[in-house]
């Protein structure tokens, strides 16, 4: 239980490394993946090959590991950007609609049969989203292009998901963490190239905000996650759903000056009920 809690909390500080950045958002979802990669390394290094952990033999097995990568990439992009156009809160609770566009993927790609409780519970993450932006009269008005963004990411992040799921009966979690990881940070530099003005951070701040990112939201995060869940309950995995978000608020508040008001609270409120009540169908 205490690794799940760290684990949640420190992906939901994700957002405040992204912000304080001192390199564009693209080039932040770069290093995010990039210097991950050093962990993760060091990682296999010392816990070598398991027995089970068979090596990828032909060339659609290859496709197959880059392929969660591809998904990752855009997925950090997209959220990346959001983050810079809508607020913390928004930004990090409309990504996690991703379970249910992994259910909609699921339904329409394999025929998986979808519940009268997922569909009500679809229908009230819609309603909450609609909540959280003032009410129906209220969609019109602002800038929507940064929550939009944010919605595109959990659909990405919802393919990333699907194709770890498909992979995770041929090879082992840290082979399909390592290569995700790697291809993920070769599909970034072209976007790095294209929408970024520089690569690097100017000062010794820069460089802590970005091995901060990687070593303890996108790294750490992950693993504290996987081995909790390794001796928990699917139940509890929830538990992150609704922690990730409220950090990432309760942070945002307090370093970046970002007060959550009234209705954007219940209308969070109700996207996260919604999500729960989709999971458990």
């Amino acid at each position: 239980m205490a690794a799940l809690l760290i684990g949640g909390a420190a992906i939901g500080g994700s957002p405040i490394f992204v912000r304080l950045s001192e390199v564009g958002p693209m080039a932040t979802a770069f290093w995010r993946v990039a210097l991950a990669l050093i962990p993760l390394l060091t990682w296999t290094w010392f816990r070598g090959e398991g027995t089970n952990d068979r090596r990828p033999q032909k060339l659609s097995e290859y496709a197959l590991l880059i392929l969660p990568g591809v998904f990752l990439a855009i997925d950090l992009a997209a959220w990346h950007y959001a983050l810079t156009k809508t607020s913390v809160a928004n930004a990090t609770l409309l990504a996690n609609l991703a379970p249910v566009f992994v259910t909609l993927a699921s339904w329409l790609l394999f025929r998986s049969r979808v519940s009268a409780i997922f569909a009500f519970g679809l229908a009230t993450a819609i309603a909450g989203v609609v909540t959280l932006k003032g009410g129906p009269m209220a969609l019109a008005d602002g800038n929507l292009v940064g929550d939009g963004i944010a919605v595109v990411a959990a659909m990405f992040y919802a393919g990333y998901i699907l194709a770890i799921g498909r992979l995770r009966s041929l090879f082992s979690t840290v082979r399909i963490m390592i290569w995700s990881t790697a291809s993920a940070a070769i599909c970034m530099l072209p976007m790095v190239a294209f929408f970024e003005a520089s690569l690097f951070p100017a000062t010794a701040f820069g460089w802590a905000m970005l091995f901060g990112l990687a070593f303890v939201s996108h790294a750490g995060g992950q693993v504290a996650i996987t081995y909790a869940l390794a001796y928990l309950p699917p139940a509890f995995s929830s538990l992150t759903l609704l922690l990730q978000p409220v950090v990432a608020a309760i942070l945002a508040w307090i370093l970046l000056a970002e007060p959550v008001g009234l209705m954007q609270a219940i209308g969070g409120a109700i996207v996260l009920v919604g999500i729960l009540i989709a999971r458990r169908g």
